[in-house]
């Protein structure tokens, strides 16, 4: 058992809630990027396209993208500090894409603002002092 795991499991009752809501937010997002990517490569092999390949390689591409926001939100509830960087990113992201979404019109501009509330929320509660606190001490 290292240190850091021994601090993570000693600390672990006394998460601030912006961690766990960071946590689960970015989890939230690495989950559906994963389960796009499933689709993608099942619909891909169950499809009839000309253009084979393609879509198993997207598949592919957004299930190993999914996997880094479901481990560092795991790592964030285990109290390990390197999982906020890639946190971050994925809320960062976020934006963007919400932008883009907005700008297309129609339905979209309300899946946008949903998902650019997502992204503010994560990125507000993973730079909370609380869970700065939490996770790198208090200096």
């Amino acid at each position: 058992m290292t240190a850091e795991s021994a601090t993570a499991t000693a600390t672990a009752p006394d998460r601030p809630v912006p961690l766990l809501v960071g946590a689960g937010i970015t989890a939230l997002e690495g989950a559906a990027m994963a389960g796009w990517g499933i689709y993608d490569l099942i619909s891909g092999f169950v499809g009839s396209g000309t253009d084979f390949g393609r879509t198993e390689m997207g598949g592919i591409v957004l299930l190993l993208m999914g996997l880094l926001p479901l481990m560092a939100g795991r790592a964030l509830l285990r109290g390990q500090k390197w999982g906020r960087s890639p946190a971050v990113l994925t809320n960062s992201i976020c934006l963007p894409v919400a932008y883009y979404m907005w700008q297309s019109g129609g339905g979209m501009v309300a899946v946008g603002a949903a998902i650019g509330v997502v992204g503010l929320i994560g990125i507000v509660s993973l730079l909370n002092p609380r869970v700065t606190a939490v996770l790198y001490g208090d200096r």
